[in-house]
């Protein structure tokens, strides 16, 4: 089965929604798209935003509004589907849709930032331990794994523009680099840097500094598969010329 995947950090949906979004999706006809930050609760949109036409549609919305909020959209109909770690203090945030296929099972996750505070910046470190401990738990009960999504973290110095001046900012610590090392070290494929070890490749600017124009950018929005995929991964993309977000779209294509 040929797929595409497609995960993008819309800053908004409603917002995205005005910059002809439905049109982009009709376009670009992902199987399967991963939405992050969509910042609005089902009731608060039209219909054909909360399921595009031809998708399932699966929704983890915060308990805040206006807030964080994460989306999947697939032509194929999941065995199953869950929101959420199975943490309240994570779960009430509405980070994580989960989708079971025969092949895979996938995570959409929007991952929390962790510049605010030191008290965010621990909670970001405890999902991220706790999430690798959940699809290291499904992994060995013999099913392949896909996580995409915001991971709010460059992982080597490639992946952004300034790194030497970042070393201290949450996004580009040490401590949450090794996190994504311990991932790759357990067997989860970054899924671009797999084709494409150039430099120059993001997905994320700064609005407030203009900074798309000049690529100053950090690459913060991946697809990971576990290694047993690997032979039916075709290709690993990013987006860059699609405009909206801050974010732009990330893809792969499995075979």
């Amino acid at each position: 089965m040929h797929m595409k995947l497609i995960s993008w950090n819309v800053n908004g949906i409603r917002a995205i929604a005005k910059k002809g979004f439905l049109d982009w999706v009709s376009a670009t006809k992902p199987d399967i798209l991963c939405l992050q930050e969509t910042k609005a609760w089902t009731e608060q949109i039209p219909a054909e935003l909360e399921a595009p036409e031809g998708y399932h549609s699966f929704w983890s919305k915060p308990s805040k509004k206006g807030y964080s909020g994460v989306a999947t959209f697939t032509k194929y109909k999941p065995i199953s589907t869950s929101l959420g770690l199975g943490i309240e203090e994570f779960d009430s945030e509405g980070r994580v849709v989960i989708t079971e296929f025969n092949d895979f099972c996938l995570f959409n996750v929007y991952f929390p930032n962790g510049r605010a505070s030191p008290e965010r910046l621990r909670y970001k470190l405890a999902f991220y331990d706790r999430f690798l401990e959940i699809i290291e738990e499904i992994r060995n009960q013999g099913k392949s794994i896909i996580f995409c999504g915001d991971l709010n973290t460059a992982h080597k110095a490639i992946d952004l523009t300034h790194p030497k001046a970042n070393e201290n900012t949450s996004g580009f610590l040490p401590i949450e680099r090794e996190w994504m090392d311990r991932a790759v070290e357990q067997g989860y494929i970054d899924s671009f840097r797999h084709f494409d070890k150039s430099p120059e490749k993001y997905s994320w600017w700064d609005y407030k500094t203009v900074a798309r124009a000049r690529n100053v950018g950090w690459r913060l929005d991946y697809f990971f598969v576990s290694k047993d995929l690997l032979s039916g991964l075709k290709r690993a993309f990013i987006l860059s010329d699609v405009m909206g977000s801050d974010h732009c779209p990330v893809g792969i294509e499995l075979l």
